[in-house]
């Protein structure tokens, strides 16, 4: 209760206090909860993997739109999917990433979708400078293949960070609101994740965030990999120390034991001395190389007369983008980039052999071979 003169009473005053402590230790127990699912190791290892995977990503997506790439160092936190919407409060594209070989589990990424918008306008065809403000499903298409090429470049960095083929099924792309919560794709059940975050940079058309949701368990599994493969590798040069040492230790063991019976026999007298015969030693002798039968540089090439061979002849080749092939339809032209009248050319297994002319026979087209590849140039096409 309250003095007169309005002041708190000394046992209003414990209550007080003993409320915000209750609510601070709470707190701090929340937090520590957190924290003690990744130690700091493991943060900065899982850090260091997505660094490595991601710069592999950004080259590939460089390459896929021309433009100039950059993602930042990732930033490691939680996140739980109740707040998602306080880090996305508009309409993003999710895509989930599922791993098929080397690891199980899966990821997702989410990316805003205006950012989506300038990748696929930028995968059509477009400049990137006036995308659609709506995401339709050719744009999607497009921003998952985009995902597909970068995704894949990241597990092939993978392969070789984990020393192992790691793959991943073609990326599931859709348009998320993550307010009215119509995850299709989700990553799992559960409720809170590891969230990586970087910084994406595409020329100067995009300059956001791009976020990675990554369940715990699968991101402690991928760490402890990857550290058990440091310890084995930090631990060959010891093992082979140890043997070293080892056949050490037994070169002297049997050293000493030599020299025991050595003197245990000069004890017996020379009477008891073993005498070894004298050891008739010659030079080795080898054959000349050039002296070497003939027959054996003749291949017999019989064995391979029955291997079937495919024949492809070529016309032509020609690049489109793929707002032009979306265009294609009966009665399109395709311009090829050989000249009327060129040779064609003759591949064999996919493999260019020879040059030749088309031709008519009876109702089927045929062709005249001309000119035969020489193995130089051959060489140089493979």
């Amino acid at each position: 209760m309250s003095n007169e003169d309005g002041m708190l009473s000394q046992e209003e005053i414990d209550a007080l206090l003993s409320k915000d402590s209750s609510d601070s230790s709470a707190t701090m127990g929340e937090e520590a909860g957190t924290d003690n699912l990744l130690t700091n190791i493991e943060k900065d290892t899982l850090g260091e993997i997505g660094n490595i995977s991601f710069s592999n990503a950004a080259t590939a997506l460089s390459e896929l739109l021309n433009q100039k790439v950059e993602i930042t160092t990732p930033k490691i936190s939680y996140i739980k999917k109740g707040e998602l919407s306080n880090e996305f409060p508009y309409s993003h594209i999710s895509v989930l990433v599922s791993y098929t070989q080397g690891f199980e589990g899966t990821n997702v990424l989410l990316v805003k979708s205006e950012d989506a918008s300038v990748i696929a306008d930028l995968m059509l065809g477009g400049d990137g400078r006036n995308p659609q403000s709506e995401v339709n499903d050719i744009q999607l298409s497009a921003v998952q293949e985009a995902m597909n090429q970068m995704m894949g470049s990241s597990a092939t960095s993978l392969s070789t960070m984990f020393e192992k083929r790691v793959d991943i099924s073609p990326p599931l792309a859709e348009i998320v609101d993550v307010k009215k919560e119509n995850w299709k794709n989700d990553v799992s059940d559960e409720d809170l994740f590891i969230k990586v975050s970087f910084s994406l940079k595409i020329g100067d058309l995009v300059d956001s965030n791009i976020m990675q949701l990554v369940p715990i368990d699968f991101a402690k599994s991928l760490v402890a990999e990857l550290v058990d493969l440091n310890k084995v590798a930090n631990s060959e040069p010891v093992k082979q120390e140890s043997i070293l040492q080892q056949s050490k230790s037994v070169r002297t063991d049997a050293e000493s034991s030599e020299a025991m019976n050595t003197a245990s026999q000069g004890t017996q007298g020379t009477a008891n001395r073993v005498i070894k015969p004298d050891v008739n030693v010659q030079s080795a002798a080898f054959r000349e190389f050039d002296t070497a039968s003939e027959n054996h540089s003749i291949r017999n090439i019989d064995l391979l007369l029955d291997v079937p061979l495919r024949v492809t002849v070529e016309l032509g080749r020609t690049r489109k983008r793929v707002k032009d092939i979306l265009e294609l339809g009966p009665g399109s032209v395709i311009e090829l980039d050989k000249l009327a009248g060129e040779p064609v050319d003759v591949l064999i297994n996919e493999k260019p052999i020879a040059k030749g002319e088309v031709v008519v026979i009876d109702e089927n087209f045929g062709v005249r071979i001309t000119e035969i590849i020489n193995q130089h140039d051959r060489l140089q096409k493979l």
